[in-house]
């Protein structure tokens, strides 16, 4: 606009010039023209051009100022605008913190209406549960405990623990002194006088027998480690009594001399002597050789370490009889005893005492009767389950 403004005061000699050599070379062409005409036109052509020239500078400094306070509208503009955002971003930090607090206390309160939601529906089922009959209770009670009775019964023959069940149950149901209750009474009254005529098993007398028997296990003496039996003196036989009639004659009457009271005494001394020398040799003798006769030689040839691992053996076999025994199972009882006597009778001397008693234990044990059919707690079970069942 400066330019613009400019133009017409600088370029003004360059224009009269112009006009001037236009007018020098009009003047041969328009002889009739007038000067004064000329200076006119050139006159309002200046004018026009300064009112331009106006015209022009005040549309720039209008268009300047209103672009200066534009500048200042929008920097206002965007200070209030970055101020806004701040403000905008604090209040949203304070919105997502409460958010997240919010978030918290929901599912806090999600879990407390859960845990309460639980508690509502335990209230329920106890109150379902309380709201049962006392009779129902005591029914299934006693059911429980027959069935488990009945079980033990079956699988280890604990008549003592059956009998106690049924005991129990007699007596729970003896305390509501109902008469619907009398079936059930007579049934288990009835169980009770089958289990008390069942012929009684000395379980815990046989198996204090095999324990007996396996402490004695690691004293019985094997046939490969049998030693020598030591020599016996035999005692001292007295003077030949025709030698004290001698010396008692002799010492008796006196009349004998020093000489034959001597001869007699030394003669004495030597036979005893001889007779205990001789029999210690005897004795000596006969431990050199000894003859008996054995059913199994590979007995004699046990190493230590066979003859431990047989012993062992021995043991396990009894343990065996011993669970077969408390599980009432008499096939394995009675087989694990007749091996462990075949072991006894192969590998262990059966003249030593220890092992005579061994075997008259087992003997004894072998001689319980295990084989008695158990009866069962069906009776009183099916007389309550038919009870709750018509109930």
């Amino acid at each position: 606009m400066n330019e613009l403004h400019s133009s017409p005061d600088q370029n003004q000699p360059d224009a009269s010039k112009a006009s001037g050599l236009s007018a020098s070379v009009m003047l041969p062409s328009f002889e009739l023209a007038d000067n004064g005409v000329l200076k006119k036109r050139l006159r309002l052509l200046n004018i026009f051009v300064l009112i331009l020239a106006v015209v022009l500078v005040t549309q720039w400094w209008i268009a300047h100022s209103e672009i200066r306070g534009l500048r200042e509208e929008v920097a206002r503009r965007l200070q209030s605008g970055d101020v806004a955002n701040t403000e905008v971003k604090g209040v949203l930090k304070t919105v997502q913190d409460s958010t997240k607090e919010l978030q918290a206390k929901v599912s806090v309160l999600d879990s407390k209406q859960a845990e309460s939601q639980s508690q509502q529906l335990a209230l329920e089922q106890l109150y379902q549960d309380l709201s049962k009959n006392r009779d129902d209770w005591a029914l299934s009670e006693i059911e429980e405990v027959l069935s488990t009775a009945s079980q033990q019964l079956a699988l280890a023959g604990n008549v003592q623990g059956a009998l106690i069940a049924l005991q129990n149950a007699d007596k729970n149901l003896s305390r509501s002194d109902k008469p619907q209750f009398i079936a059930i009474r007579r049934a288990i009254a009835r169980d009770q006088e089958r289990l008390k005529a069942l012929p009684t098993v000395d379980v815990t007398g046989i198996a204090v027998r095999l324990d007996s028997i396996i402490g004695q296990i690691d004293g019985m003496p094997l046939l490969s480690d049998e030693k020598p039996v030591e020599s016996v003196t035999e005692p001292k036989q007295s003077v030949p009594a025709p030698v004290r009639n001698t010396a008692k004659a002799a010492k008796q009457n006196g009349k004998a001399g020093a000489g034959t009271a001597v001869a007699n005494d030394w003669m004495a001394n030597a036979q005893d002597k001889w007779q205990s020398l001789s029999a210690e040799m005897w004795g000596e003798l006969k431990q050199l050789v000894r003859v008996r006769s054995v059913d199994t030689p590979d007995a004699l040839l046990l190493s230590p370490t066979q003859a431990y691992y047989a012993r062992e053996n021995l043991k396990l076999r009894l343990l065996n009889a011993r669970l077969a025994l408390l599980s009432r199972n008499e096939f394995a009882f009675r087989s694990d005893l007749s091996a462990a006597q075949d072991t006894i009778g192969k590998y262990f001397d059966t003249r030593a005492k220890q092992v005579q008693t061994a075997q008259a234990l087992l003997k004894q044990v072998q001689s319980s009767n295990l084989a008695i059919q158990m009866p069962t707690l069906s009776e009183s079970i099916d007389a309550v389950r038919n009870y709750k069942s018509q109930r």
